[in-house]
């Protein structure tokens, strides 16, 4: 087994992929680097939203910035956020999951 704070510090990865805006943000990144304003307009939500949420995942070092004069451009951190992603949506894309919580069978 892993050390005790290693499982805490992967369930911490987990738990900001879990949440729907960020795991947006995160597939609209598989593309390349894009700043606040294009992440706002590609995922439908407001630039306010996704600077908290590149704030998070850039502490979690899920992202990365690089500053160009006045924008900031964000990307995956590195190779294994994708392939976490890459992995995630594959998985997804050919199951079909049972939503106990949601109250239906599918």
């Amino acid at each position: 087994m892993p050390a005790p704070e290693d499982v805490v510090d992967t369930a911490d990865v987990f738990g900001l992929l879990s949440d729907p805006n960020r795991l947006r943000l995160l597939v609209a990144l598989l593309d390349g680097e894009l700043c606040v304003c294009d992440l706002a307009a590609v995922t439908g939500q407001s630039e306010s939203a996704v600077s908290h949420a590149l704030r998070l995942l850039r502490a979690h070092r899920i992202v990365a910035a690089r500053r160009s004069g006045r924008m900031a451009y964000y990307r995956l951190e590195d190779p294994h956020v994708r392939m976490l992603l890459d992995l995630a949506l594959e998985h997804t894309g050919h199951t079909e999951a049972i939503h106990p919580e949601r109250g239906g069978d599918h």
